[in-house]
């Protein structure tokens, strides 16, 4: 095989394992204490209002809504997971892919969180770093320890992956 076709298909694994985990997390904080989590349709929404040349809402939940928003929100929630992942392949090789270690999995993991912070969550309506929430500490905390724990699903899925491969 290739190294092209193995980082793509080691981007795709590690990025779909370790959003995987972060779903499953999610579930989890919710079942057992009641943790609200991201509702994908309005991600969806928000990516939705794009081609209209709408990027940032003042409010997304009262934007128009947007045929299969949920879809493209889950869509892209995932395939952002696999471009993350292959950030971490690009800027630590294949070699990383091939023998792990946590601290460029955990680096890269809380380094996305920017991408809520000055992204999704301004354009979104909820200002920067969830500024505009009800209480942004805590948002920006969830945010944090959300993307830390991507990080850490980076590297056991490479564990894993490197397992079976």
């Amino acid at each position: 095989m290739n190294a092209a076709t193995e980082f793509l298909i080691r981007a795709v694994l590690l990025g779909v394992g370790a959003t995987l985990l972060i779903d499953l997390w999610a579930v989890l904080l919710r079942r057992l204490f009641a943790v609200p989590s991201l509702n994908w349709a309005m991600v969806g929404r928000w990516i939705g209002h794009f081609p209209r040349g709408q990027f940032v809402h003042d409010s997304i939940a009262k934007a128009s809504p947007v045929s299969g928003e949920l879809a493209l929100g889950w869509l892209a929630h995932y395939a952002i997971g696999i471009g993350f992942a292959a950030v971490l392949l690009a800027l630590n090789g294949l070699a990383w892919g091939r023998a792990p270690t946590l601290l460029p999995a955990l680096a890269v993991g809380i380094g996305t969180v920017i991408a809520p912070f000055f992204i999704l969550q301004p354009g979104m309506g909820l200002g920067i770093a969830a500024s505009k929430t009800p209480k942004p500490a805590v948002a920006r905390l969830r945010s944090l320890a959300t993307h830390g724990l991507f990080g850490i699903g980076l590297y056991v899925t490479a564990q894993l992956l490197n397992a079976v491969w």
